[in-house]
């Protein structure tokens, strides 16, 4: 049995990296690899105790898909709204360099806040609006991608990898906070100098603006969503600190609260005119394959849990390398090239709670480690699929020009993490 679940979920890996040459989208391959997977293991296990592992495996599984269609719809909400115009209403410059460090910087916080997907798709249309030149919207898009990453990878809500880890109690929101902010900042400031001397002397060329037709929100309806939304997605660790409830009860009351607004202030509209701004329309904006992916592969990951391969390959990681922190940042290699979703789900299978209690140096380092890795290749991360969709980036341009400098980034922050450790705790 052992066997063939391997080799079904190696296979099923090759399929999601060879998305693109294949042209099967990674969620067809997600969706069969978790029902091969669960048919395989269920020929081995008695049926109570199936029913019991898989209900589990559902509730974890659910959790973590709900917080995501929570947040996803909410930002879709102040999109349309145009609420993120409140931020890029105010960056004026007409140097590349400067506009490079302000966008670096405003994408690492507001990935923190947000997440780092919804980040990118709102730094990568901005760009849009403000670079004429494909070439310079391309890097710009290539720098985006190491900063959402790097932005995602210090906060419990900044990426779906801490997410997860967040909800299955492996690491609290302060601490990770607290403890991973700098090497992040570092995975960011290291590629950012050097591309910052490589523009230098540049200047922007703008884009004539194009006033469409298309509905426009009041400025007051722009702010109210906007705030709101930014307000309901940064409450949730708080809410989950004072109230014990998972983050999802969080984003949902949260949402339902949006809703309410949203239905409130529109109200007097015709019909056909608040359409565009309804929940309605957000949630069916959503990118549901995506969704879809999360649900297949968690699954499949879930039956290699309860199987204890992943413990047995734990256990021989510790015995061929031994040092955590070596198998830690090879983790976060591979997630350059491999999804980062599943190797976070597969480490959270691989390591028991018991043995790593939460905040400790493996969980941290996962978070860095997998949150940051992903950017050293555009498919290794959400956010890098996304660049590749709106800016249509090739996988070899991104290799040539940004990989080595993701991996600087990535190298630089993981030593200062460990550094920082050891210093912290002797």
């Amino acid at each position: 049995m052992v066997t063939w679940l391997v080799i079904v979920f190696v296979l099923a890996y090759a399929a999601i990296a060879l998305e693109h040459p294949l042209k099967i989208n990674k969620s067809a391959s997600a969706l069969v690899a978790a029902g091969l997977l669960w048919t395989i293991y269920a020929f081995s296990v008695e049926p109570h105790a199936l029913s019991e592992q898989l209900g589990e495996s559902l509730m974890g599984t659910a959790q973590i898909v709900f917080f995501l269609l929570g947040a996803m719809t909410i930002v879709e909400v102040v999109d349309a709204h145009n609420g993120f115009e409140v931020i890029t209403s105010r960056i004026k410059t007409d140097k590349l360099t400067s506009l490079m460090w302000l966008v670096g910087f405003v994408t690492f916080f507001l990935s923190a806040i947000l997440d780092n997907l919804t980040t990118t798709i709102v730094m990568v249309s901005l760009m849009k609006k403000l670079l004429r030149q494909r070439d310079d919207r391309m890097f710009f898009a290539g720098i985006i991608v190491i900063a959402a990453n790097a932005g995602g990878a210090w906060t419990p809500i900044g990426d779906v990898t801490t997410t997860m880890l967040w909800i299955g109690g492996q690491i609290t929101s302060l601490n990770i906070m607290k403890t991973v902010f700098l090497a992040s900042l570092v995975n960011l400031l290291v590629p950012l100098m050097v591309i910052a001397f490589m523009l230098r002397g540049r200047m922007v060329e703008g884009v004539a603006l194009d006033e469409s037709n298309k509905l426009q929100a009041t400025s007051f309806e722009k702010n109210l969503m906007f705030f709101m939304g930014l307000g309901i997605l940064v409450a949730v660790p708080v809410f989950k600190t004072v109230t014990h409830l998972p983050p999802f009860m969080g984003i949902l009351f949260g949402l339902g609260l949006l809703w309410m607004i949203g239905d409130l202030i529109h109200k007097d509209k015709e019909d056909a005119d608040k359409e565009h701004f309804t929940l309605v329309h957000a949630l069916k904006r959503i990118d549901m394959s995506s969704v879809v992916f999360f649900i297949g592969i968690l699954l499949a990951v879930a039956s290699l849990e309860h199987s204890h391969i992943l413990s047995s390959l734990a256990q021989w990681l510790d015995q061929a390398v031994g040092q955590q922190a070596i198998i830690v940042t090879l983790i976060g290699l591979v997630s350059a090239v491999v999804d980062n979703v599943p190797l976070v789900a597969a480490s959270m299978g691989m390591y028991d709670l018991a043995q790593y209690p939460p905040d400790s140096f493996l969980w941290e380092y996962i978070a860095y480690c997998a949150g940051t890795g992903g950017s050293i290749l555009i498919i290794g991360s959400a956010a890098g699929v996304a660049a590749m969709g709106l800016e249509k980036i090739d996988f070899i341009w991104y290799m040539k020009k940004i990989s080595l400098l993701a991996l600087l980034g990535y190298f630089a922050g993981a030593a200062v993490y460990i550094l920082q450790n050891q210093l912290m705790h002797g």
